[in-house]
């Protein structure tokens, strides 16, 4: 199969670059202030891209070569959480879109404004530019916290290593048996 990518324009190159040289010789110390956070959205059903299966030429469409999938990944979780060296959040699930609103009052307000407490002033926080992070109300509490935002260029992904945590907790959740209904 081949590797599905977001489209990047110039622009889009150009800043991952800037971004990439400018942090490339930072120290521990300072990648230490860091909190990378983001949100990943979890289905429940199996997760039939992780599924291969032979099946002989005019086959496709039998039964026994079919998986049955709801529409937009049936029942899902959206989960939310931050790692700093050292640390991490306790993750936040929940079963509703991300909103601004939501953005402030649980994930800054319950889980952000806690480690900038104990970090002080170095403390540096980073997501994605994801619209409800972008939210006037969030841009406010932010300022009124005095939490610092990283500059982060447009699809990204991959520079955040909360990524790789994402993959492994996909990974767990589809490789379950049974697979899981709910989550506690």
């Amino acid at each position: 199969r081949p590797v599905r990518c977001v489209p990047l324009t110039a622009t889009h190159c150009r800043l991952r670059l800037a971004w990439s040289r400018e942090h490339a010789l930072w120290t521990p110390q300072q990648w230490s202030c860091v909190m990378f956070s983001e949100e990943s959205r979890f289905s429940l059903q199996s997760d039939s891209r992780r599924t291969f299966i032979w099946r002989a030429p005019g086959t496709r469409y039998h039964q026994e070569n079919t998986i049955e999938r709801h529409r937009y990944g049936g029942a899902g979780w959206l989960v939310w959480g931050g790692i700093i060296l050292g640390s991490r959040t306790d993750l936040h699930v929940q079963s509703v879109t991300m909103t601004g609103h939501i953005y402030r009052d649980v994930i800054l307000e319950q889980h952000v404004r806690l480690f900038r407490g104990a970090m002080g002033a170095e403390f540096l926080f980073m997501d994605d530019n994801a619209r409800p992070h972008r939210a006037n109300i969030v841009d406010e509490c932010l300022q009124s916290e005095d939490i610092t935002r990283m500059d982060w260029p447009a699809y990204s992904p991959d520079l955040n290593p909360i990524q790789h945590m994402w993959d492994m907790l996909g990974r767990r959740i589809a490789a379950r048996q049974p697979p899981p209904t709910c989550l506690p």
